[in-house]
């Protein structure tokens, strides 16, 4: 993805911008070498974005989830539309509102995603006894001290196993949130992006229209080999939107 005219991205980082790019790569380096006595999954455990009524759920992990990341291509798709989109969000709103923008979406997608879990999982969970989601809080909760995760014969446990257990990482919801504003901002400016490894060129806001509607799609079809939060991305856009509309209310121009 790039686009031309206007500003040398190479010139010169704005500081939220540089600086995520720096704690983002520095804790993924940190997954890497696993310090402190603990390991990649233990990080994940700890500061990944758990359902909010699972036993590993903790208040920091609604920060902290957006500088965790899953894997290197996960990690690196995310930090290149963060260096080509944000510097020209950040020039234009100035570093505090940027990274007020950037939290907020991280922290809207976590709330849409959270809430599409509920729903989705609510019936499930509702459905089990006293006892039974003791058994499975206290699987869950013996699989992160290190012991060998239980496969419930019963579907309603099983998928509140894998409601509580699952942490959602990444900064895609932010990201998302980075890509709507850049669209609202600059929707005329062109962008080039990779479909099957074949350039495509088109105009910001028809970028993140059908990105979007993609997410929509995905989310929806709710493939678990996706292993993909989709709402949290719609989330962090929906967000963006609200905000950008608010800040820039009568002052959105095309360019």
């Amino acid at each position: 993805m790039r686009y031309g005219g206007g500003m040398d991205m190479f010139g010169g980082l704005p500081t939220v911008v540089k600086n995520l790019l720096i704690i983002n790569v520095l804790m993924f380096l940190v997954k890497l070498v696993h310090p402190f006595g603990t390991s990649e999954g233990e990080l994940d455990t700890l500061l990944g974005l758990h359902f909010i009524t699972s036993p590993l759920f903790r208040p920091w992990q609604l920060i902290t989830h957006m500088f965790m990341h899953g894997g290197f291509l996960h990690l690196l798709l995310n930090m290149f539309a963060l260096f080509m989109l944000g510097p020209r969000v950040e020039y234009r709103w100035g570093s505090k509102r940027f990274l007020l923008y950037y939290m907020l979406c991280g922290l809207g997608a976590a709330v849409v995603y959270m809430a599409w879990l509920w729903f989705g999982a609510h019936a499930a969970t509702t459905s089990l006894s006293a006892d039974q989601l003791a058994a499975v809080r206290d699987s869950v909760m013996r699989y992160a001290q290190g012991g060998e995760v239980y496969r419930f014969d019963d579907p309603a446990m099983e998928r509140t196993f894998l409601l509580w257990w699952t942490p959602m990482v990444g900064a895609s919801g932010a990201i998302f949130g980075v890509l709507l504003a850049f669209g609202m901002l600059y929707p005329n400016v062109e962008l080039t992006t990779f479909i099957y490894f074949f350039p495509i060129n088109m105009r910001a806001k028809w970028f993140v229209i059908i990105y979007a509607a993609i997410e929509l799609f995905n989310g929806v079809a709710d493939n678990p080999a996706d292993n993909t939060a989709h709402f949290a991305h719609l989330g962090g856009m929906l967000f963006g939107f609200f905000l950008v509309r608010y800040w820039e209310r009568g002052r959105i121009h095309h360019h």
